[in-house]
């Protein structure tokens, strides 16, 4: 053996099965949203977009948060962070410059009002707000305009999402809906 050849050397607890000391957060729901889940398979609009669908079962049932006239306000099922919200149009439409003069006012005041009342609920230090315009541009559901308001924190970017490629939410997302809706100004109830 020559010093280029390479050593093989097994550790102990290094064989899959057997205890290795690290702790695991195991995000088994995740596999749902990779294997596309509730995506529409052809971006057909009704029961087959859950962005369409969301809107015809309760709040609590949908994760809808509030309602305006022209969109509506849902938590996102696979959340960036606690409070991660997204803003769709009732409507089945794909690209941001199809919407109708009302449905981006509704879209933006909804998107104004959310800030606001995840301000004041989680007390973020930020915010990332976007709407990916097309599966190239990493719409996981291209066909059914949405924008993301995720609350951000000093620090919550922490090792597990680089280490782990886990995200450790410390909420269930019905008390998120719950929280968010109970704050909403009820002047601003659809």
């Amino acid at each position: 053996m020559s010093d280029d050849d390479p050593v093989e050397v097994e550790l102990p607890g290094e064989r899959p099965g057997v205890a290795d000391g690290f702790e695991r957060l195991w995000t088994p729901h995740r596999m749902a949203y990779i294997g596309g889940e509730n995506k529409p398979a052809d971006g057909a609009a009704g029961a087959g977009c859950p962005f369409c669908r969301a809107p015809s079962l309760s709040d609590e049932d949908g994760l809808i948060v509030a309602r305006g006239t022209a969109a509506y306000v849902v938590l996102n099922l696979y959340p960036y962070n606690s409070g991660h919200l997204l803003v769709c149009p009732y409507r089945h439409v794909a690209d941001y410059t199809d919407l109708t003069p009302e449905e981006a006012a509704d879209v933006a005041d909804l998107t104004r009002v959310a800030m606001r009342v995840v301000r004041a609920v989680y007390a973020p230090d930020g915010f990332n707000l976007g709407m990916n315009q097309g599966q190239v541009a990493g719409a996981g559901i291209a066909a059914h305009l949405h924008q993301h308001l995720v609350p951000r924190w000093g620090g919550d970017s922490n090792f597990l999402p680089i280490v782990a490629r886990t995200r450790a939410l410390p909420e269930l997302l019905a008390d998120t809906r719950a929280r968010l809706a109970a704050a909403w100004p009820t002047d601003q109830k659809g």
